[in-house]
């Protein structure tokens, strides 16, 4: 991930302002922001926008990626169906962190009707800042890869 600093984000309607708020919030920490929108508040289709963000990240196009809805729910459910995505819906930044640490999460979903924006900061910075550890998680991640397959 050292090479790619480029990091997708996505959400529906919902999300929109926590989605702009979080761009802002990580280009400032050096990360190339790749927002796919939307940018209109017109009730839209969360899934769309989860395989959308996941294609980019499965494709090595972006390290990362964070999504947003509501709940943060169907729009993680979404991404997860893309090969390759292992996104987690988090609400406090100690799963965020784990997330990543344990499960080798690429994506992190976030429910902007379920966190503050300071919070959904804090998430977004445990996430970002954890890094996979491999060992006896691999093997589990490993686990993963093979249902997937």
């Amino acid at each position: 991930m050292a090479d790619n600093k480029r990091i997708v984000l996505s959400s529906d309607h919902a999300a929109i302002d926590m989605r702009q708020a979080i761009a802002k919030h990580i280009a400032a920490k050096g990360w190339e922001v790749v927002d796919i929108g939307p940018t209109t508040p017109e009730s839209t289709h969360y899934p769309k926008h989860g395989e959308a963000a996941a294609q980019k990240v499965a494709s090595g196009d972006c390290a990362l990626g964070i999504i947003l809805c509501g709940t943060g729910q169907g729009i993680m459910m979404a991404a997860n169906k893309v090969k390759g995505i292992r996104c987690g819906v988090c609400s406090e930044p100690f799963s965020a962190r784990m997330t990543r640490e344990h499960n080798d999460a690429n994506m992190l979903s976030i429910g902007a009707r379920v966190v503050g924006e300071s919070l959904a900061l804090e998430i977004v910075d445990a996430f970002l800042d954890a890094a996979f550890e491999g060992g006896r998680h691999g093997t589990r991640v490993d686990m993963i890869k093979e249902i997937e397959a």
